[in-house]
């Protein structure tokens, strides 16, 4: 097949040598090429020419002139005499080639005629290359008008020369509006002046160190508005001329989301006030500008009730309420924050002044007399505060807020509903709490907790029917340690509900051992830890030591204190109430002392109340003492409880208790807490019971 116009064909070639793949090019482009194809046959005296771009063994012709397609079917190209000249780009890229031929001749071409096919061939190259930046030029605007980010150029007078559609999204500008205006139209007026000597300097000392760095400026919309882009400068050169574009982005949303951000980070979520982060920013500044300052911290008597009782909503809106009423006892300036919790916090700064705290918590503490009404409920919120005072840059803030929340430990030791000042014997104080709460750690695993036992007597036979399994340290230096001496570090020490393990396991070994060596049965008491029921395990644990033991559940008799009564709510009842149904005795020590006894004999399943040993002590005369343990005594019967009376140290308070209806006693009268060897002999020594005859 003989072409007869300018147009594309397939060259046959011999399986060894280069294929090539016809493709559809845009007819201008292919016209041109073409064009110069046929001049260049006709110029060398050759009947075919064409046009092969590409290095592989694909390539594509883009224009042939005078080629038999079928003449040149495999194993003829090779052979027909053919003049080829490199197409060589820009850098030395190799595209392709530009080649003649003539079937009949014989020769190669001679010098003037190749150079003449060289000179074509740099015709081709200039062709292909222009149509190589027409198509870049055509994908960089059609990016460029189909991207999200906003792309403006302007010349060197600040001219726009170019924009996207994003761009007039952007400003709000119709199509083509921008196209000649100055760039200021997106410049704010009061930046203006700024703008055009910055630009001008850039003009004249180009490159500039903005170009390729992503800054945030403030942008002007057509309507006048303002908002801030992030913006990023390029240069480039073309034709002898400088270009100069931007990209660029609003980031309203951006800014809303940081300033949101940062307000987060500065303020508390539930309350508004100030946080932690806040307050200790702002003591800092204070303190760095070589002011004195005051820190006063807070919190809420018995906050944990209220969430505990009515749940997190209600504990939520009353710390909200607290939040708007103690900013009205200091002055405007004064920065109040919430640390966390229920735990609050006052900067009085620039102040050293002692007396100004005190007459500040003074106020506070009287205007939180005031009731708080809050989802239907009335609030009487107690509060304990403490403070500490430091000067100038020489102060740690922490450590401030540190001694402050010293001061507030002290002011719930003594009391609550009170205002104490730090004093460095405060920290001497912590010390030494820290040191025992780290030997506690060692006491359990080193055998230095053990139990002692204190009798209790049935009032009839003066036979021991009972023991009170009392917590002892045998510690390493100082002896032998009462509960008073480390309890409360004990009540807060992580091993709090282990130890109360220990406590039961131990117990009933020890009954165990007592009825292995032959002595009656006798019920112990043991005290309760509020970690333990806190737990979760109570249940599980005592019911497992019975069994290891096999012993009778009655034999173990629980005693829960006021401070468990305050705090019980169903989960802390209900394994209470499972012993109890078991068969495991459950006492309430120190019954009458608090308010909420009354109550608690509704609630728990109690077997027995234990008369505390401040109203035995005057029984013989305080008559208000002897009408409290009548009523006592009155209220068991009619409740079905058994009464056991502690703190007994004389024949004369056992037989007036006796008298009223009272049927056991506890106290020295009886005998100290002893090891569990010594009360075995005292057992002995008093006779046998046959009252727990049915604990055996």
């Amino acid at each position: 097949m003989l072409a007869t116009g300018f147009g594309i064909m397939l060259l046959k070639t011999p399986s060894d040598a280069p294929s090539f793949d016809a493709a559809a090019r845009d007819a201008a482009s292919e016209d041109g090429l073409a064009r110069i194809t046929a001049l260049a046959a006709g110029c060398l005296g050759m009947p075919m020419a064409w046009i092969a771009v590409g290095t592989g063994r694909t390539r594509t012709v883009r224009a042939a002139y005078g080629f038999d397609g079928d003449a040149a079917g495999p194993g003829t190209a090779a052979q027909d005499p053919c003049a080829t000249a490199p197409l060589v780009g820009t850098g030395g890229r190799r595209l392709g080639d530009l080649c003649v031929m003539n079937p009949r001749a014989r020769a190669p071409l001679d010098p003037a005629r190749t150079g003449r096919l060289e000179a074509f061939a740099g015709l081709v190259v200039d062709h292909l290359e222009r149509e190589d930046r027409a198509g870049t030029d055509g994908i960089a605007r059609g990016l460029a008008g189909a991207a999200a980010y906003a792309f403006l150029a302007v010349d060197t007078a600040g001219t726009i020369t170019f924009v996207n559609r994003a761009a007039e999204i952007l400003f709000d500008y119709g199509p083509g509006t921008m196209i000649g205006q100055d760039v200021e139209i997106i410049i704010p007026p009061s930046f203006r002046k700024m703008h055009g000597e910055r630009f001008a300097g850039f003009v004249a000392r180009a490159p500039s160190r903005l170009v390729g760095r992503t800054i945030e400026i403030t942008a002007q919309r057509r309507d006048g508005a303002t908002f801030p882009i992030e913006f990023c400068l390029s240069t480039w050169h073309e034709d002898g001329r400088v270009g100069i574009g931007a990209m660029m982005r609003d980031i309203s949303e951006w800014r809303a989301r940081d300033e949101q951000l940062l307000r987060m980070a500065h303020h508390d979520s539930l309350t508004g006030l100030a946080n932690r982060a806040r307050f200790a920013e702002r003591l800092k500044a204070v303190l760095a500008e070589g002011h004195s300052a005051t820190v006063m911290l807070l919190d809420l008597d018995g906050f944990k009730e209220v969430n505990d009782s009515l749940g997190h909503a209600t504990g939520d809106a009353l710390l909200q309420s607290v939040a708007v009423r103690l900013p009205l006892c200091v002055a405007a300036d004064v920065t109040v924050a919430r640390m966390g919790g229920d735990e609050f916090a006052i900067l009085l700064g620039p102040c050293g002044d002692p007396r100004v705290a005190a007459a500040t918590a003074a106020r506070i503490l009287d205007v939180f007399q005031a009731t708080f009404q809050v989802s239907g409920h009335t609030f009487h919120v107690g509060l304990s505060l403490g403070a500490a005072v430091g000067h100038g840059p020489e102060t740690d803030a922490e450590t401030l807020i540190a001694d402050a929340d010293l001061a507030l430990y002290q002011a719930k030791r003594d009391g609550r509903r009170c205002f104490r000042l730090f004093e460095p014997a405060m920290r001497a104080a912590v010390i030494a709490r820290r040191t025992l709460h780290d030997e506690l750690s060692h006491a359990l695993a080193a055998g230095e907790l053990v139990l002692h036992y204190q009798p209790q007597v049935a009032f009839d036979t003066g036979r021991v029917v009972g023991a009170e399994a009392l917590l002892r340290w045998v510690h390493p230096r100082r002896g032998l340690l009462l509960p008073g001496a480390f309890l409360s570090a004990l009540e807060a020490h992580p091993m709090a509900a282990g130890i109360g393990r220990w406590i039961i396991e131990e117990a009933c070994r020890q009954a165990a051992q007592w009825r292995a060596a032959g002595h009656p049965p006798l019920r112990v008491a043991v005290n309760l830890f509020a970690a333990h029921l806190q737990a979760g395990t109570l249940a599980e644990d005592v019911m497992r030591s019975l069994a290891r033991y096999r012993l009778a559940p009655a034999t173990l008799e629980l005693e829960v204190t006021e401070r468990i009564a305050l705090q019980a709510d169903d989960a802390v009842l209900e394994p209470i109430r499972a012993l109890h149904a078991h068969g495991v005795a459950v006492a309430f020590d120190d019954f009458g002392t608090g308010y909420a006894s009354l109550s608690s004999l509704k609630r728990f399943p109690l077997t027995r109340l234990k008369i505390d040993r401040s109203f035995v002590r005057d029984v013989l005369t305080d008559r208000h003492d002897a009408e409290i343990i009548r009523a006592i005594l009155g209220m068991a019967q009619s409740f079905g409880l058994e009464v056991i009376a502690e703190g007994i140290e004389g024949p004369d308070q056992e037989a007036i208790l006796r008298a009223m209806g009272c049927h056991e006693g506890q106290g020295y009268l009886y005998g100290k807490a002893m090891p569990p060897n010594a009360l075995a002999a005292l057992i002995r020594a008093r006779g046998a019971s046959g009252r727990c005859a049915n604990v055996a």
